[in-house]
Order: structure tokens, then C-alpha cells, then sequence
């Protein structure tokens, strides 16, 4: 597979989904419950939930996945006012993304189609 390491983001139609995190685990907790949730180790994510309704083969999946992230360093658990600054910015952030996507692919990514997308756990009873 290619590397996209260090290479501009651009939207397209291949993103499925858009996801953002305060939580006190952090990005790399969050990306854990996501291939948790994919691999069908605990359903921890909906998100991934969903993708995995429509991606049930995980080896193929991951060969095909990519992550475009970007970070920023905040302490959800004892926040100072910077810290909630940057949380509302996180939090912004995904929503301009999703507004985005409609302005310039005409709708969300797939798996943030909630009301279209299934989730595997509702269908197949796992989780």
C-alpha cells in the first residue's frame, strides 16, 4: 500500500468517516475502540459499528484504511480554561469538516449517515 504519511488532505468521495475526540484516553484511545470495534474484539465505537456492518473482513479492511488526523493537546480530565478553549476547537473542527463534506461532495460520509448506515452490533446482535 501507498504511503499517504505527510501528504495534504483533500476531500473525496473514498472518506467514509469523520470522527473527533475529547475523551480522557486521547486520540490513540479512540483510534483502539475504532479497531476494537472493526476487528470484533468489544463494540466501543459506533462508528465503527457501522463500517463494520458493510466491512466485515477486517484483514481486507485495514489494508484499505487510512487515518488523516490532526491533533491537539488538551487535558479533558482536569481542564484549565485553555484546555476547554482547545476542546471546543476539536469539537468545531469536526463539525466544519461535516459541513464541508456537504458543500463540496453534496452529503456526510457514509458512516456518518446515521439514520442510512446500520450497525453491525443492532443487526448481528454482537458487541
Amino acid at each position: 500500500a501507498q504511503s499517504l504519511s505527510e501528504k495534504p488532505f483533500s476531500f473525496s468521495k473514498k472518506i467514509i468517516y469523520i470522527g473527533m475526540t475529547n475523551a480522557v484516553a486521547g486520540l490513540k484511545g479512540r483510534l483502539l475502540q475504532f479497531d476494537n470495534t472493526i476487528a470484533m474484539k468489544h463494540c466501543q465505537h459506533g462508528g465503527a459499528d457501522r463500517v463494520l456492518y458493510k466491512h466485515q473482513d477486517y484483514a481486507k479492511l485495514t489494508k484499505n484504511l487510512y487515518v488523516s488526523m490532526r491533533h491537539w493537546k488538551c487535558n479533558p480530565q482536569d481542564p484549565t480554561p485553555k484546555d476547554l478553549r482547545t476542546m471546543g476547537k476539536i469539537a468545531a473542527a469536526e463539525y466544519e469538516l461535516f459541513a464541508l463534506c456537504i458543500e463540496r461532495l453534496g452529503d456526510l460520509p457514509e458512516f456518518n449517515r446515521k439514520k442510512e448506515s446500520k450497525k453491525y452490533s443492532l443487526t448481528y446482535g454482537r458487541g
